[in-house]
């Protein structure tokens, strides 16, 4: 039922009178002998004209989720009269998708992952943004019966149009119905011809199929002496749950679009061709499907490698092009540009099917190139740009790059600060001189050196910012993704310890928003996650651990802050080590350096927040262990319960994953980053010579989980090259 080039039309009309119910395979048309559905008919809008490759095949699909479409296997099959087998992850050929098209009108998406079904003619295809003007079609709840009649619609070919623009709906009689199909017969004449493959089959307006095979008897091009209208149709009203897991689930990192996760681990100290810290970034594929290395030697990264770089200290993923492979977002904070020492660049390396490198030519960001702010700033001395550095797409599905240059000067103020909002083809610079951002410009301030966004908001630390006198006591600024007449993200608020919201005060030293992490949430009442919550680390704050007892200090704290969808906040509670008088695991000392490193994730974007889908890690690394000096720990909390109900405490050698014995000198915490699936712990200070990654399967790193075997990655095991000096220091 799907419609394919005239070039293969009489294969394909062989097998189709060779059986009576012959599998369609490609995309186009509409219902022969049905009826079009008038231009002002928005009944069936969430049904979908699929186009696969150029124009190669065609189908029909329907709109289930603003970000999903569910059409059929055969759809994407090679050979789909042989078998229905698609492969996981990207689509093998450029697809593209139109939602409630009518006439000429209607959203076009590119269709960027597949998730079939082994067990009958269904995949489930991802947009590569939400459609939020056509409202999805609702699942039935039960099996399609005998003698029954149903709806279905399409845009195949019918007895006289080859490819109409609009779809067309008839009627079927339920002849049989199986555990994941059902064969029809349709009414007067009505067939689902090439093109309607895919396409919804509705009962009382409720998506209960979709269209699977045809006799296609009238349909155009088919031999005249076929006139079956029998069919058979995919059941889709027992996949809810299927749908809303697949639909509610977190995006992995794929940078080859297989569908399985893999893994980008940075080592700036690394030498690369004799160069000495000149970086690299190790990727290990997963499922087996070997590593890489890159570095800017290789002729597809920019620049090239030497010694100070620091490439690989800091990475961040996004789908930046939109194509359904995960792109890097790399930063070289110590190159130098031209005669600025330190200035710093970042790349976007763009993946592929063969991985990254293999995909569109690298996005490159230095200032005095390219377009935007960027051009417009000059490279200049001890800037850092990219010394911070995060990554998403806004609740519309955009993407954005947010890049911190801590180290930049405003006129005569040296290390002031500044932050770059990278989005489409352009950037916009942000700082403390720009208009209605929170706080003044000073020497010191290193606004930039922490950045973190999601899909409402972005957030800008200044740890170095003096507040009321007091030095390095730290604030920070909240943006929103939407633009204002400047282009820049518009300004919600700034934080600092003064704030009468948060509980402590401003003193120096304390570094308030050294570190940052910020989750978009479902609050109680709300359809989609239209909140966030921001977490703030002071690892400079000096903290008691009882009541009465003198300040430690440098033991650190982290202070979780609620941002409502209008921008209003509200103070939360604090994350620290424990006391005699709580539950809280650990115990506050001086040096530990809690909330250097945070890394927070929701592991149900689409569901209600609650204690068990807002997780935060925190990072310790400071923590003595025993006689082994700054050891280093990492501390996970839920985000919304009570600070000790739910919290873990990790460390090497206790069973949670890390192996061994804690050593002086290893800081655990330092590198951290959590996903609905692991926390990715690295130890680039040891205890191994060459740094190493921990991957703790996500119930290892909550209370309450069931304990999984953990993986090491470390140069010299596992296929990676035995050489390494801080692997492990960054992520993703």
């Amino acid at each position: 039922m799907s419609s394919i080039r005239r070039h293969r039309l009489a294969a394909l009309g062989a097998a189709l009178a060779a059986g009576s119910l012959a599998l369609s395979a490609a995309p186009a048309v509409a219902v022969t002998g049905g009826t079009p559905v008038a231009g002002s008919d928005t009944t069936y809008a969430y049904t979908a004209k699929i186009v696969v490759g150029a124009h190669e095949r065609g189908c029909s699909g329907v709109l289930v989720d603003p970000e999903w479409l569910l059409t059929a296997a055969s759809c994407f099959a090679e050979n789909p009269a042989a078998s229905l087998s698609v492969p996981a992850g990207v689509p093998v050929k450029p697809t593209s998708a139109v939602i409630g098209l009518s006439g000429t009108q209607g959203t076009e998406r590119n269709v960027v992952e597949i998730v079939p079904r082994t067990d009958r003619d269904v995949v489930l295809a991802r947009l590569n943004r939400p459609v939020t003007n056509v409202t999805p079609a609702q699942l039935a709840t039960t099996a399609p019966t005998a003698g029954s009649e149903l709806g279905f619609v399409g845009y195949g070919r019918t007895k006289t149009d080859w490819a109409p623009l609009q779809p067309h709906t008839g009627t079927y009689t339920v002849d049989s119905a199986a555990a994941t199909s059902a064969g029809v017969t349709g009414k007067a004449g009505a067939a689902a011809c090439m093109g309607d493959t895919g396409g919804p089959v509705v009962s009382g307006g409720k998506l209960v199929g979709l269209n699977s095979r045809s006799a296609q008897g009238g349909c155009l091009g088919v031999d005249e002496t076929q006139t079956s209208t029998t069919g058979v149709i995919a059941r889709v009203d027992d996949l809810g749950s299927w749908i809303g897991e697949n639909a509610g689930a977190t995006r992995i990192v794929d940078f080859n679009g297989d569908a399985v996760e893999d893994i980008a681990v940075g080592d700036p100290m690394a030498t690369v061709g004799g160069e000495t810290t000149a970086g690299l970034v190790r990727v290990v594929h997963g499922g087996g499907k070997g590593n890489a290395e890159i570095t800017q030697d290789l002729d597809w990264v920019p620049g090239g490698a030497e010694a100070g770089d620091h490439f690989g200290n800091h990475l961040a993923t996004v789908d930046y092009n939109e194509d359904g492979y995960t792109d890097l977002v790399v930063t070289a904070s110590e190159e130098n540009v031209g005669s600025a020492v330190d200035a710093g660049f970042v790349d976007i390396l763009f993946g592929g099917k063969n991985g990254l490198g293999s995909g569109p030519a690298a996005r490159h960001f230095e200032q005095g190139a390219g377009n935007g702010s960027i051009a417009a700033s000059a490279p200049e001395t001890g800037d850092r740009m990219g010394a911070s550095v995060a990554a998403g797409t806004t609740a519309e599905g955009k993407p954005w790059v947010l890049i911190g240059a801590p180290g930049e000067a405003l006129g005569s103020l040296a290390k002031a600060g500044a932050a770059f909002y990278v989005h489409g083809d352009t950037n916009v610079s942000i700082n403390q001189d720009t208009s209605d951002v929170p706080g003044a410009a000073e020497t010191n301030d290193a606004f930039g050196t922490s950045v973190t966004g999601d899909s409402n908001f972005i957030a800008i630390g200044a740890p170095g910012d003096a507040i009321g006198g007091d030095a390095n006591a730290g604030n920070l600024a909240v943006l929103s993704h939407k633009l204002g007449a400047d282009g820049r993200p518009g300004v919600v608020t700034g934080m600092d310890q003064d704030n009468e919201k948060i509980s402590g005060g401003a003193e120096a030293g304390d570094k308030f928003g050294q570190a940052l992490a910020m989750v978009a949430y479902r609050p109680s009442g709300a359809t989609t996650a239209t909140d966030s919550i921001l977490a703030i680390g002071s690892p400079g704050e000096a903290m008691a651990a009882e009541t009465g007892a003198a300040q430690q200090a440098g033991a650190g704290n982290v202070i979780l802050v609620h941002i409502k969808a209008d921008g209003a906040w509200d103070y939360m509670h604090a994350l620290n080590q424990g006391s005699s008088t709580d539950d809280r695991s650990g115990t506050i000392e001086a040096g530990d350096s809690t909330g250097a490193a945070l890394s927070a994730v929701n592991t149900a974007p689409r569901a209600v927040g609650s204690a068990a889908t807002l997780k935060i890690a925190v990072g310790v690394p400071g923590e003595d262990l025993g006689d082994a000096t700054d050891a280093g720990a990492i501390h996970t909390f839920s985000l919304l319960g009570s600070a000790g109900a739910e919290d873990l405490w990790i460390e090497a050698g206790d069973g949670d994953g890390i192996p061994g014995a804690p050593h002086t000198g290893d800081k655990l915490g330092t590198s951290i980053h959590f996903t609905p699936r692991n926390l990715y712990a690295g130890m680039p200070y040891g205890p191994a010579a060459t740094g190493a990654l921990h991957v703790l399967p996500f119930p290892n790193a909550v209370t309450g989980g069931t304990s999984r075997p953990a993986t090491t990655y470390q140069p010299g095991k596992g296929g990676l090259p035995a050489v390494g000096d801080y692997f492990g220091y960054s992520v993703r």
